[in-house]
């Protein structure tokens, strides 16, 4: 993440808990939540494909078995995410997920 996010990234979630915002911004705290997020889930295992190019974005969609160790539940995810690219470093990326 330090190598490819721009300082100023934003990070937007699909949904965030009640009272919290969607968005993180800035590398600092993006790089906090994705350790929050490892911290709370044991990932069994991961297919990921892609990327899928546009223009100044790309998708990747991965398909996820993890268990979210709060609540030590096992469930099957997919996620597809929309990063965009400025000078070349992500400025944006955007998680898509049923909830």
């Amino acid at each position: 993440m330090k190598s490819l996010y721009a300082e100023h990234i934003v990070s937007v979630e699909a949904g965030a808990p009640p009272g919290q915002s969607p968005e993180t911004a800035g590398l600092a705290a993006c790089i906090a939540k994705s350790a929050q997020w490892t911290e709370a889930t044991e990932v069994h295992s991961i297919k990921v494909e892609g990327p899928f190019p546009h223009g100044d974005r790309f998708a990747v969609i991965f398909d996820m078995d993890i268990t979210r160790r709060p609540e030590n539940k096992r469930f099957q995810m997919k996620e597809i995410a929309l990063y965009t690219v400025k000078s070349d470093k992500i400025v944006r990326e955007e998680f898509f997920y049923s909830m």
